[in-house]
């Protein structure tokens, strides 16, 4: 890939469901596959899978198709999975715990090394392997423990003031599930996840 080049944020969006799918067919022991059938597996028109992996170097043959396994683990490499990410959750709520509880991100380099909240009846308290930690251990634990991203997972009215606290502590990536749009520095990257946005998406849907 030219380092040059600007990759559509489309583009990118489609790559993670690109590597679960390659990720199930090296599961099943698939060896090959053109784009014509991952197509018809994605819902994807062959001319798109062509067009998305050609910014990336092509990585098929014409008539030989793709080498899952390789395709995979290339499309891994783009999305940096080959190196672990530290992380940690601010907010030990309902959201908190269902993130800590779901098995699969370690599987892909993603290891929650830390769980924080205010709340004194929770402090202490275990969740899954961590134990709760008090918010102004926040700041030290993110220096000392190299954290690269920070999930926040807190409502919105303490998410702005720990948003501008974890940018100091030079975190560069943030996953944000609080319902509100956090102003941070441009080399700061924020992947916002707003359920209710999910939702109304939906109710937007069921009415066509």
């Amino acid at each position: 890939m030219d380092e040059g080049k600007t990759i559509s944020q489309a583009v990118i969006g489609r790559l993670p469901r690109y590597y679960r799918y390659l990720g199930d067919l090296r599961d099943a022991n698939i060896e090959r596959i053109s784009s014509s059938e991952l197509s018809g597996l994605m819902k994807v028109t062959a001319s798109q899978i062509r067009q998305d992996f050609n910014n990336f170097g092509g990585f098929g043959q014409q008539g030989y198709g793709y080498n899952v396994k390789y395709l995979y683990t290339e499309i891994g490499k783009i999305l940096g999975l080959n190196d672990a990410h530290r992380l940690v959750i601010v907010g030990a709520g309902n959201l908190g715990r269902a993130l800590i509880g779901y098995s699969n991100y370690e599987s892909r380099g993603f290891i929650f090394e830390g769980i924080f909240d205010q709340d004194p009846d929770i402090i202490g308290k275990e969740v899954g392997e961590l134990t709760v930690r008090p918010m102004n251990e926040l700041e030290d634990f993110i220096i000392s423990h190299k954290i690269d991203i920070v999930v926040i997972a807190i409502p919105k009215a303490g998410a702005v003031e720990v948003a501008e606290k974890i940018v100091k502590c030079g975190v560069k990536a943030i996953w944000n599930f609080a319902h509100t749009d956090l102003n941070v520095p441009s080399d700061v990257v924020v992947e916002n996840v707003h359920l209710s946005d999910s939702l109304m998406k939906l109710s937007y849907m069921l009415q066509k």
